[in-house]
């Protein structure tokens, strides 16, 4: 492993897992007032052309954050319209 992938996954790892406490949130509150839907359909889109960018160019850093991702922000994203 080369010290531009160890950069990479420590990024991944960072900016990944700061989507957990929102996915908890949401959950547990069973309401998604403070996120916006406009956003997450962007941004969940966004993501998932990120996903496909690294696995077309092989980057398992990108494609290892990506995947978890957009798990995460779909999540968030399905329940902001179920608890519309």
């Amino acid at each position: 492993m080369t010290l531009s992938d160890l950069i990479g996954y420590l990024a991944a790892a960072l900016t990944t897992t700061a989507f957990i406490p929102q996915a908890l949130l949401t959950w547990r509150n069973k309401h998604a007032d403070g996120v916006s839907l406009g956003m997450y359909i962007v941004f969940t889109m966004g993501i998932a052309m990120w996903l496909i960018y690294g696995i077309c160019m092989q980057m398992w850093p990108v494609i290892v954050a990506n995947a978890i991702t957009l798990m995460l922000a779909s999540f968030i994203l399905m329940m902001k319209i179920i608890y519309k």
